[in-house]
């Protein structure tokens, strides 16, 4: 997946609110981008990090940039919007190619399921339909390994009781962590900054959830689906 425009560098000036932060382009300007990221960001908003942003020019947007890379300056990069692992990964699975994932006929997006959630895909074809969550891992406390979730998540806890739920009315569950890190090469749970999480992941796993992680390729053109990875429980 291409960036629409291309990508320009900045610093990291603050994040603030969630979803904005301030940063300075290389000509001394200073702007505000959007944040498209409601986690904590642990690790990866520190004043001076070297960013990439996007530019738009669509007059209903109030903010012309939006934040989606933080360079580590090592030649690896995290992608640090949400929203792009599920436009990645859709592109992949109608493209045949995630592994772990046969050949679909029907790939639906944002599919109601569970008490008042959406599921990120439903995929239908032969055999049971296979409902998968889709989650953004960009949190790495140790060299080589990225943890979800970064902050407290009540949402993904209820994610995973609900993807039990499924399993048990004869259908496939899938959780998948996509790993927005190209610094790392498996992925597990970050248990002491959410027990409830961990918890929940247990008794989903119990229950039947498959579980898939798949690295990213990034750099300031675009992401796209890397080789599947280890999770490690």
């Amino acid at each position: 997946m291409e960036f629409a425009t291309p990508l320009v560098p900045a610093r990291l000036i603050k994040r603030y609110k969630r979803f904005l932060a301030d940063v300075t382009l290389e000509d001394g300007r200073d702007v505000t981008a959007h944040c498209a990221n409601p986690g904590s960001m642990m690790g990866l908003a520190t004043p001076g990090t070297k960013v990439w942003l996007e530019p738009n020019d669509d007059p209903k947007k109030k903010l012309k940039f939006g934040w989606r890379l933080v360079d580590h300056e090592n030649g690896h990069f995290t992608g640090v919007d949400t929203s792009v692992p599920n436009r990645a990964l859709k592109a992949a699975l109608m493209a045949h190619q995630v592994p772990g994932l046969p050949a679909y006929d029907l790939v639906r997006p944002e599919v109601k399921y569970g008490q008042n959630s959406r599921i990120d895909f439903l995929l239908s074809g032969n055999g049971p339909d296979t409902y998968v969550e889709v989650k953004s891992v960009t949190l790495s406390r140790q060299p080589g390994l990225a943890e979800f979730p970064d902050s407290v998540t009540a949402r993904g806890a209820k994610h995973l009781a609900e993807l039990a739920q499924i399993v048990a009315e004869g259908h496939r569950a899938v959780m998948f962590y996509l790993v927005q890190r190209t610094d790392c090469d498996a992925v597990t749970l970050a248990n002491d900054i959410d027990p409830a999480y961990k918890a929940a992941f247990d008794q989903a796993a119990q229950a039947g959830v498959t579980v898939l992680a798949q690295a990213c390729k990034i750099d300031p053109t675009g992401i796209s689906l890397g080789d599947p990875i280890p999770f490690r429980a």
